[in-house]
C-alpha cells in the first residue's frame, strides 16, 4: 500500500488501540493517516462506523484502588489517554466499574479524532500492509484481505479464539416484582434478578440444551476464559455459573426477608438515560429465539424486550512472542507495529494501553535513535513483556493482573495481600514517572 500523500505515520484500525495510537501520535506533533473500513464495510460484531465502538461489554474495568485495571488506567493517565477521557465523559453508574454509555463514548472519540488537525481519516478497506512507519490495530475482526497479507508476512504465527457479547434489554420491560437494586458493595448500581433453586434448575436445564448458532465447531473451539459464553459455563457443571456471573454472595433478597438468593442475574446500566440494561457476564452464542426463551425463564425477564441479542465471533490474534519485538514492532519489519487485541492483550483498556506504548515507541524511533522500553515494573510494561516473551507454544490472550509484574525477592516478606498490592502499585507509578521523566519533552509531550 502506497501513500497518496506524505504523512508521518499510517494507522490502520479505528478501534480503541488504533484511535488511541492515532491520537497520541498527533498530540506529539506527527501527522497521521487513519484508516477505518467501517461503515462502508462492517464486521459480524460492529453496528456503526464510529471510532472506538464497544462491541462486547460497556465496562472499562474496575476503578477500585488496588485493582490491576485501576493501576493500568492510572498509568495511562500519564499520557492523557483519549479512551479514558471519553470514558469519564460517558460514565454511567456501575459501582466500582467504569461503565459507559456506548454512544456518548464512541461519539466523543470520533469527534476528537475528526477534529484533530494532524489526523486525516480515510474510510476504506486496507488490503495491503502499509509502508512504514505504520501501525496495524485492526483488532480480532480484521478484514480477510488484510489478514491474508499479515499471514504472508508472519507465516503460520496467527491464532484464534471465540469471543461473545451479552444481550441488552429495555429497562421498562423488566418485572420489578422480581428484581431489586443493589450490589455487593452496598450501592444501588445493579438491578438484581434472583432465582430460587427450582427456578435455577429449570433455567440451567434449558440453557445447556438450547440450540446454538454454530454447533460442533464451537464445541471443540478455544474460548477466552475471561469471556466464556454462559452456556459454556453451564456445560462445565451445574454450579459453575453460581461461582461466576450468577453468584449470589453478598446480596440480600428483599422479597425473601433479606435472605441470600440461590442464584442471581445482574443487569447493568448500558446508556446514560438508563433505559437500557445489559446482562452482566451473559455473553452467549445461543440462537436469538433460544435467548428469548431461555433467558425468559429468569422471573424478572419473563416479559423483557431484547433490544440486542448476544452474538459470538472468531477473534484472530498474533503469536506475538514469535512475531513482535519488546517494542511491539515486528521482527521482519522494524517500521511496522501492531497494537490492540491482535497482539494478544485482552480487554478494552489493555488494548488502548498498547496504542499508547506503540505511539511512544514510534515517536522515540523517529526523533531519536534509541527506543526505551516501558519498565516491567509497570502494568503497561508488564503486559508488553508478557506478549513478547511468553513461550509461543503456550501463548494465550492476557488481561492486566498483578501476576505479570516483575517481583523483587524480598516481596514474599509482605504477607498481607493489600499491603503487597499497594507496594506494587506505588512502585509501578514511581517507575513510570521516572520513565516519562527520562524522555525528551518532544517525545513525552504532555505525559505526566
Amino acid at each position: 500500500m502506497k501513500k497518496n500523500k506524505p504523512s508521518d505515520v499510517t494507522v490502520v484500525g479505528g478501534g480503541l488501540a488504533g484511535s488511541e495510537a492515532a491520537w497520541q501520535l498527533a498530540q506529539m506533533g506527527l501527522s497521521v493517516d487513519l484508516y477505518e473500513m467501517r461503515p462502508k464495510t462492517s464486521t459480524p460484531a460492529h453496528i456503526s462506523g464510529k471510532f472506538g465502538e464497544l462491541v462486547c461489554s460497556n465496562s472499562l474495568g474496575s476503578t477500585l484502588g488496588l485493582a490491576p485495571a485501576t493501576l493500568l488506567k492510572d498509568e495511562m493517565r500519564f499520557f492523557d489517554s483519549l479512551i479514558l477521557k471519553a470514558g469519564e465523559l460517558a460514565r454511567v453508574p456501575a459501582g466500582s466499574a467504569l461503565a459507559v454509555d456506548r454512544e456518548i463514548f464512541s461519539d466523543e472519540i470520533t469527534r476528537s479524532l475528526a477534529e484533530h488537525p494532524l489526523i486525516a481519516i480515510h474510510v476504506e478497506v486496507v488490503s495491503e500492509i502499509p509502508q512504514g512507519p505504520a501501525v496495524i490495530a485492526t483488532g480480532p475482526l480484521t478484514h480477510e484481505s488484510l489478514t491474508e497479507a499479515i499471514q504472508n508476512l508472519v507465516g503460520d504465527k496467527m491464532l484464534s479464539f471465540f469471543d461473545a457479547a451479552a444481550p441488552i434489554v429495555l429497562r421498562e420491560t423488566v418485572d420489578m416484582n422480581h428484581a431489586f437494586w443493589g450490589s455487593r458493595e452496598g450501592n444501588q448500581d445493579y438491578l438484581n434478578c434472583p432465582l430460587t433453586r427450582e427456578e435455577y434448575q429449570a433455567f440451567y436445564e434449558a440453557l445447556i440444551h438450547a440450540e446454538q448458532h454454530m454447533g460442533h465447531d464451537f464445541e471443540s473451539s478455544t474460548f477466552f476464559e475471561g469471556c466464556l459464553p454462559i452456556e459454556e459455563l453451564g456445560r462445565r457443571g451445574f454450579k459453575t455459573p453460581l461461582f461466576g456471573p450468577m453468584k449470589p454472595i453478598g446480596l440480600e433478597n428483599p422479597f425473601e426477608n433479606g435472605r441470600r438468593p440461590y442464584a442471581v442475574v445482574q443487569l447493568r446500566q448500558d446508556n446514560a438515560a438508563g433505559s437500557l440494561l445489559s446482562l452482566v457476564g451473559f455473553q452467549t452464542n445461543l440462537r436469538w429465539g433460544e435467548q428469548k426463551r431461555v433467558f425468559g425463564l429468569i422471573p424478572a425477564l419473563r416479559e423483557a424486550e431484547f433490544v440486542r441479542y448476544g452474538v459470538m465471533h472468531r477473534n484472530t490474534y498474533l503469536k506475538s512472542p514469535a512475531v513482535l519485538r519488546p517494542t511491539l514492532n515486528t521482527m521482519v519489519r522494524e517500521d511496522l507495529w501492531f497494537a490492540g487485541q491482535m497482539t494478544g492483550v485482552e480487554g478494552y483498556v489493555e488494548s488502548a494501553a498498547t496504542g499508547i506504548m506503540v505511539a511512544q515507541y514510534i515517536v522515540q524511533r523517529l526523533r531519536r535513535q534509541r527506543i526505551e522500553v516501558f519498565p516491567a515494573e509497570t502494568m503497561m510494561g508488564a503486559l508488553a513483556h508478557y506478549i513478547t516473551h511468553t513461550d509461543p507454544k503456550n501463548f494465550q490472550p492476557m488481561n492486566a493482573n498483578f501476576g505479570l509484574l516483575s517481583l523483587p525477592e524480598d516481596i514474599n516478606r509482605i504477607h498481607d495481600k493489600k499491603v503487597r498490592r499497594q507496594w506494587l502499585r506505588n512502585r509501578a507509578l514511581e517507575s513510570l514517572k521516572n520513565y516519562v521523566g527520562r524522555l525528551p519533552s518532544e517525545v513525552s509531550h504532555e505525559a505526566g
